[in-house]
């Protein structure tokens, strides 16, 4: 039977009582612990239950309760305390980003398919997702001018249960978005704001929740709405579910949709930051908006939009990348592609490495790389890789001229540096730590906190950890139908006092979770060291279509489980934002074993650091620029190496970890000095602190693409747009007139006068003749690309030196002449090369165009 009617009833909190919701409502408490600790000491049994949800736990308190609180002196000067805290916090204006234009709407829309804000809103399923959140929170703190982009999911990232044999399970608990801090935008008459999209030919509705983060408000599209078909109700029921045909239909809709979202809400940023290519369609958008509002062709819509648009990549693994195969494209984006102006072969072309085969896959990062001119990768590692990665996409460019950069992730210190650490930081650094994490004179004040103050609170947040596993071992055993015997034993499991190793993230397989499984004997010999005993806690979710990385899982959960290391070996179910920041508060080392160079970034080990917790990893992403070669930081798996053989490398490396736990950080953690303190473990924890967080957190990260890209970006495209988009239309006539003429450019005789061999600081001359076919000699630039050989004869260092027009041969060719002077000895080499130039375009390398002297 279904009712006739369906009605929502609130608690009636009493009018001193009104400030609870305020605080509710603003994802601020996720990183406020005195807002938690309000909550959760009215009924900390309550709180638990709600997973830390404020709305949940405030519509369950019985109303007895609530008239109690109102009645509680101390209760009430806290709340009032923390609400002008709020308040202030949102009126505070100031911020170190200049950007132009103040007033107060957002200026980027940034996108992401997933944000990790908090426990309670579960729209994420690993890094991307907490990443995004932490990006969000920063924008924040930092006051940048930022609105959010995603989508509202039903059911979530799945939630993970093991059978009695280790296999992963996958179950998927409804939301009530009503029970959540969300509130769903409405007009002015009190009607909800609604977008809709056309997906092959029908019409999809969406609704949009607000999630405020603190200053920024995240928008969520949701299309489980009465209005949509029940197949189009469930785009937004799972993040990552379906097949490869939902994985469009979502797309279309964060992408499309999310564009027509923030329009339909009255806001127009002017730059917006795809996070991963999932986004990519919100490019194509803003190209349609700008032809049709401003009767720009496609060529001028599409500079304009490039030329405000950031996009970030995130993976170096081939599964990570979207592509979807044309007949699958042609149903979705057919129709829009006419409307666009475009041939829908043409179209496919925006997503194809090579857009002459129309076989290939339309791929979403490639689209994205194409619709946007800030383009970027998550470490400096991560930035070389992915110039190698999508090198076809300008395929005539030698790698490192492939147009996309790096800016290195970071996390929100304040939401994952633990209360005891932070209660340290602010007597010892000051409470300006929250504000400005990156400030290394702050953190330098590390080294003063006291030893015996440092280690006595990491020995607690360890003792925490232990706790907090066995409470979730009994839950899953229990679960599972375990025996008392079992259940006895989950309260025995780990060592409050011992070495605790912990792993947890994501169960990819270049991941390589089970490398410390390639000798079990000696990893139980380690672990059954009475003197000096070492534990692991293991967690994390593998994706529920990849069987290898399940079956690492099962491997895992089976050793765990095993009668020589099921006390001294852990794996925790249903890994969230709940269990990692147990883990990265309370582990001793942090242990990350990717394969080399497939880590685009890996924040978890920053958390770690963040809380003091020692690193131990694999010199890849964010660890191959922040370990140091003296090891006060951390270890190193290696050097660095990139092997070919798999097989060979899981072997080598695993020995290396086995003799770095071994001979150093076991040493290491049991020396212990006066006070049975481990004083040079102590040592590299206050290193790490004060060396590592001041670089490694998301407010320097948001700085940094503030400053490299959305201050700039803005800039482009309020150049651009006037005069009636004068600029952009100029740039669009000047780029069809490169690509045009582009073919019959030619460089010939290149002379030195200079003999072979040179002494270090003799200049050489150079001079060439061009044929330009028409083009202006300022519409290019000509370089001298100079360098370093190697054995094979060819650059292994370089740079480049533009020439200048001195003169014509009166038949169309214009001589340049440059000059090179070689500051050290060598085999050297140069050549010549011709780019195109023009004072709006921001990378001569993002029009794909250039010209090589032949021999």
């Amino acid at each position: 039977m279904q009712p006739l009617r369906v009605y929502s009833v609130v608690p009636k909190l009493p009018p001193k009582l009104k400030p609870l919701w305020e605080l509710a409502y603003n994802y601020w408490f996720s990183w406020n612990t005195e807002i938690v600790s309000l909550f959760a000491q009215v009924d900390h049994k309550l709180w638990r239950e709600c997973y830390g949800n404020p709305i949940a736990f405030l519509n369950r308190l019985p109303q007895k309760t609530l008239e109690s609180l109102a009645e509680d002196d101390f209760f009430l000067e806290r709340l009032g305390d923390l609400r002008q805290r709020l308040a202030g916090y949102l009126a505070r204006k100031a911020t170190s980003i200049p950007f132009p234009d103040k007033t107060g709407e957002p200026v980027v829309a940034y996108f992401s398919l997933e944000y990790g804000i908090s426990l309670c809103l579960p729209v994420y399923s690993g890094g991307l997702g907490i990443l995004a959140g932490d990006h969000l929170k920063s924008a924040s703190d930092l006051n940048v001018p930022l609105a959010g982009i995603g989508l509202c999911y039903q059911q979530g990232y799945f939630r993970q249960y093991l059978t009695p044999d280790g296999w992963q399970q996958e179950r998927y608990p409804l939301y009530d978005f009503e029970q959540l801090p969300l509130t769903l935008c409405k007009d002015a008459s009190g009607g909800r704001i609604m977008i809709s999209v056309d997906l092959r030919g029908e019409k999809v509705f969406a609704q949009i929740w607000k999630a405020q983060v603190g200053r920024v408000s995240l928008y969520l599209l949701d299309s489980n709405v009465p209005e949509n078909q029940p197949h189009s109700r469930q785009i937004t029921t799972r993040l990552y579910g379906g097949d490869l045909e939902m994985r469009v239909r979502q797309e279309y809709l964060l992408g499309i949709g999310g564009i027509r979202a923030l329009a339909a809400l009255g806001l127009s940023p002017r730059v917006i930051h795809m996070n991963e290519g999932h986004s990519a369609f919100a490019g194509l958008e803003r190209i349609g908006n700008f032809m049709r509002q401003n009767g720009l062709s496609f060529e001028a819509a599409l500079e304009l939009a490039a030329s405000s648009s950031v996009f970030t990549t995130h993976t170096p693994v081939p599964a990570g990348n979207d592509r979807f195969p044309p007949e699958l494209m042609q149903p979705y984006f057919e129709d829009y592609a006419k409307k666009l102006g475009l041939a829908f072969k043409v179209f496919l072309a925006l997503g194809r490495e090579d857009p002459r085969n129309d076989a290939e896959h339309f791929c979403m990062p490639v689209l994205a790389l194409k619709l946007s001119r800030f383009n970027n990768g998550v470490s400096q590692l991560h930035g070389v890789v992915s110039r190698k990665m999508w090198n076809r996409v300008w395929s005539q460019y030698p790698v490192e001229d492939v147009p996309i950069g790096a800016i290195t992730n970071g996390v929100h210190v304040p939401t994952w540096v633990a209360q005891d650490i932070g209660a340290l930081y602010d007597r010892y650094l000051g409470a300006n730590w929250r504000e400005d994490p990156d400030c290394p004179r702050v953190f330098s004040q590390a080294h003063a906190i006291s030893d015996a103050e440092l280690w006595r609170t990491h020995e607690r947040l360890r003792e925490r950890l232990v706790g907090y596993v066995r409470v979730k071992l009994r839950e899953q055993l229990l679960a599972r139908g375990a025996k008392r015997k079992e259940l006895q034993m989950s309260e025995e499991v780990l060592d409050p006092q011992a070495l605790t190793i912990g792993f947890a993230r994501r169960f990819a397989t270049y991941k390589r979770a089970n490398m410390l499984l390639q000798d079990k004997e000696r990893l139980i010999k380690i672990i059954s060291d009475s003197p000096r005993p070492v534990q692991f806690v293991f967690a994390g979710k593998a994706h529920p279509h990849d069987n290898e990385g399940k079956k690492i899982i099962q491997e895992l959960v089976q050793l765990c489980t095993s009668s020589e290391c099921r006390y001294s070996m852990v794996f925790l179910e249903d890994y969230d934002m709940e269990v990692a920041s147990y883990l990265v508060q309370g582990c001793d080392v942090w242990l990350n074993t990717p394969r080399r160079p497939l880590e685009a970034c890996g924040t978890s080990g920053m958390k770690a650091m963040c809380n003091g917790v020692i690193n131990l990893s694999t010199l890849d992403g964010w660890w191959a620029e922040a370990w140091r070669p003296d090891n006060s930081v951390g270890w190193a798996i290696g050097q660095g190496e990139e092997y070919e053989d798999a097989v060979y490398q899981d072997f080598v490396e695993s020995q290396t970890t086995y003799n770095i736990i071994e001979n150093e950080v076991i040493p290491t953690f049991y020396e212990r000095g006066h006070g049975n303190l481990p004083r040079n473990w102590i040592r590299k924890m206050k290193e790490s602190i004060s060396s590592l967080v001041p670089v490694y957190n998301s407010h320097r990260m948001v700085e940094d693409y503030a400053r490299i890209a959305y201050v700039p970006a803005l800039d482009n495209y309020n150049r651009l747009v006037k005069n009636d988009f004068a600029a952009a239309k100029d740039l669009a006539s000047w780029r069809m007139d490169m690509m045009t003429k582009w073919s019959n450019l030619d460089i010939r005789n290149i002379q030195t006068g200079e003999p072979d061999q040179l002494h270090v600081g003799d200049p050489v001359i150079v001079t060439a003749e061009v044929h330009l076919n028409g083009i202006r000699p300022q519409d290019v630039e000509v370089q001298i690309y100079s360098g370093r050989l190697n054995y094979e004869g060819k650059f292994s260092e370089r740079e480049t030196t533009v020439m200048k027009p001195v003169s014509t041969t009166g038949d169309g060719w214009h001589v340049f002449k440059g000059e090179i002077t070689p500051g050290e000895a060598g085999r050297f080499g140069f050549t010549v090369r011709i780019l195109p130039h023009h004072p709006l375009l921001l990378d001569s390398h993002s029009l794909g165009l250039i010209r090589w002297a032949q021999n």
